[in-house]
């Protein structure tokens, strides 16, 4: 049964679900409050789940191509000392699918040419949605309405569309720390051009990771994390010095890293999370991506797991035929306790990597001095296959 679906969030969340309801057979209409797309973030590391429900989708061969070549990883202490390098093959061996680091304007462009920009309305803010038994109706900022049979909530981690639908409040919760995020070019002074390097010690962590597909303009996706107060001043005009300050005394690829990159192509963001919802559904409603799930980024499974919500409706739907009170049923027992688990695994990743338990994390450093790659490529490998597509 073809049904008539508006999807409230043109990120990665709302255009992979848009194009999942597409590809069934439904109707569908994205419409977001900003003017203009700009991708919060430089890039994103789409894990190899996330990457199987975007082949499925049809666009997965052009984000591969698109996509960084990411075939090893390697710690290093903050003075350059190695801690650990392995190669990520066995991983891509056995869940089937290499990762695809990506620029976000990149990812966020190839999934709107799939939904068809005809099918997206911007700089409409939807303000509330009532329900009936026949359907809803979506209120916007202009007085206007719309009806749809199924609101998909995908409006980002301070949606209120998830507190109208869950009948609730739900509070954003500081992880503890700062991270800035950019590009830059990728030269092997940074790190191997092929692989994912990070630094880390005194409760900080720099990354260079690769991210463009394109060998004649290669790009590292590079992000710095401090664990900071909450409301700490933002100022790209700083930005430079304070990470200099920061990072003072740290290894010659950091000190470069900090000289090159660009303070006006920078994102600083304090990161938050939300407690694990009870329900991930209101009546008529689908709530998805951040607004669901919104996560610490130490696994690399925010986008992932949006990618992956979108995936699980649209199936939900089919095998419901059109009763959508038996769909979102099945897509709440689907999803709640999947993401659960992720939003607390990465919690807890966050709190090991920035120093919430001191002793934790210098246990953690000494872990990674005897790692050969087969602890974190499991941990890995349990969320990818945890997945709806194995």
């Amino acid at each position: 049964m073809t049904l008539n679906v508006l999807v409230i969030g043109a990120g990665m969340g709302g255009l992979t679900a848009a194009l999942a309801l597409q590809e069934s057979g439904h109707r569908v209409e994205v419409v977001d409050r900003v003017s203009e797309l700009r991708p919060v973030g430089a890039a994103i590391s789409v894990w190899s789940n996330g990457v199987k429900v975007l082949k499925a989708l049809g666009v997965g061969d052009a984000i591969e191509q698109a996509s960084g070549r990411m075939d090893a990883m390697a710690y290093h202490g903050k003075d350059g000392a190695p801690l650990t390098r392995f190669s990520l093959q066995p991983l891509y061996d056995q869940v089937g699918q290499r990762a695809c680091p990506i620029a976000r304007a990149t990812l966020q462009q190839l999934l709107l040419d799939a939904v068809g920009e005809d099918n997206v309305t911007l700089g409409l803010a939807c303000t509330d949605f009532r329900t009936t038994d026949s359907g809803v109706t979506a209120e916007f900022a202009d007085g206007s309405t719309r009806q749809a049979d199924l609101i998909v909530i995908a409006d980002g981690t301070h949606s209120a569309l998830r507190e109208r639908a869950l009948g609730r409040p739900v509070e954003r919760r500081y992880c503890g720390y700062v991270n800035w995020n950019v590009r830059v070019a990728a030269t092997p002074d940074l790190a191997p051009l092929e692989s994912w390097v990070q630094y880390v010690g005194d409760h900080q962590r720099v990354s260079m990771m690769p991210m463009s597909g394109d060998p004649a303009t290669p790009e590292f996706y590079c992000f710095f994390d401090v664990p900071l107060p909450i409301d700490t001043p933002n100022d790209p005009m700083r930005y430079r010095d304070e990470l200099a300050r920061h990072f003072a005394g740290w290894a010659e690829p950091v000190q470069k890293l900090i000289a090159r990159f660009d303070p006006a192509a920078m994102a600083r963001v304090e990161i938050h999370d939300i407690e694990p919802l009870e329900t991930v559904v209101g009546e008529r409603a689908a709530i998805l991506g951040d607004a669901a799930h919104g996560m610490a980024p130490d696994l690399g499974q925010g986008g992932c797991q949006a990618m992956e919500d979108a995936w699980v409706l649209a199936r939900a739907l089919d095998d419901a035929d059109g009763d959508v009170a038996k769909a979102l049923k099945a897509y709440d027992g689907a999803r709640v306790e999947r993401v659960g688990e992720i939003v607390s695994r990465a919690r807890k990743r966050a709190e090991t990597t920035h120093g919430a338990d001191p002793d934790a994390t210098r246990a953690w450093y000494a872990e990674l001095a005897a790692e050969d790659g087969s602890h974190i490529m499991a941990g890995m490998s349990k969320t990818i296959l945890g997945g709806p597509l194995g």
